[in-house]
């Protein structure tokens, strides 16, 4: 199926590593231009690197997306590199682990911060150009806003968030042509969570014990998987979709719990 991503300038935040590079990589397959908005100079010089010797093109910045300053000084730079933008991937993010019996304050606002700031900044800033394209925004979201986690109250917090706005910006941008949706993933076999699977006591039967519970097939969900269905919310083919939330997760987050009911 031909996206109609051609020449597309799409902002990736986090597109360095994990989900981010896949949805980077597919954008560049299609023939779109991924503007890749990572803190990490040398993923960034990788994926620009990959995705340059599969004859893409795209356009990296070094930024900070917690600092106002860093994030104007990224869509400056992709404004005056193109003049146009064209979609928004909002995706960086970190389950960091702030609870509410060993957090506090100012962990807890640093999460907001580290997780879901960015997504408004990012997209306050690129708006007028979103608006001449008619462009469409896709906010990553974890799974923690619907189930819960335990010991993550600002990520739960910010996910939360992330879901607010993308139905608030849904019915505020329809009237320029903006879609606005998101893609809520489960358990998804990012660096990340490799990392997290292997600080537990016996990582193999962690792993095994979470696949029991996702119902399609009992497997993680791939980054690429995600990428598809984000490209394909990007893409107009997908006009009459908005404000969404589309769970790509093998069926954990509804059916599971209705398994396990019925059981």
């Amino acid at each position: 199926m031909d996206l109609e991503l051609q020449k597309k300038v799409i902002i990736v935040t986090g597109g360095a590593s994990g989900i981010g590079e896949s949805i980077c990589n597919k954008i560049a397959d299609e023939g779109g231009i991924p503007c890749i908005l990572d803190h990490n100079p040398e993923s960034l010089a990788r994926v620009g690197n990959d995705i340059k010797i599969k004859g893409g093109r795209y356009f990296s910045v070094n930024v900070e997306l917690t600092e106002i300053e860093s994030c104007k000084n990224a869509i400056a730079k992709i404004s005056s590199e193109y003049g146009r933008i064209d979609g928004i991937v909002n995706n960086a993010g970190l389950n960091d682990g702030v609870s509410l019996e060993n957090g506090d304050y100012n962990k807890f606002i640093n999460s907001l911060n580290t997780n879901v700031t960015h997504y408004f900044t990012i997209a306050h800033l690129s708006l007028e150009l979103l608006k001449q394209s008619k462009g469409a925004i896709v906010n990553i979201c974890s799974k923690v806003a619907f189930t819960g986690q335990g010991e993550t109250s600002g990520y739960a917090a910010a996910n939360g968030e992330r879901l607010d706005l993308t139905k608030n910006w849904a019915q505020e941008l329809f009237p320029f042509g903006i879609r606005v949706n998101a893609v809520v993933v489960a358990e998804c076999l990012t660096p990340q969570y490799e990392w997290w699977i292997n600080q537990q006591p016996d990582p193999s039967i962690a792993l095994k014990k979470i696949k029991s519970k996702i119902p399609l097939g009992n497997r993680m969900t791939t980054t690429e998987e995600i990428a598809d269905t984000v490209l394909f919310l990007l893409s107009p083919k997908s006009n009459s979709i908005n404000g969404q939330f589309w769970h790509v997760d093998g069926g954990y987050v509804h059916l599971d719990r209705a398994i396990h009911t019925e059981s």
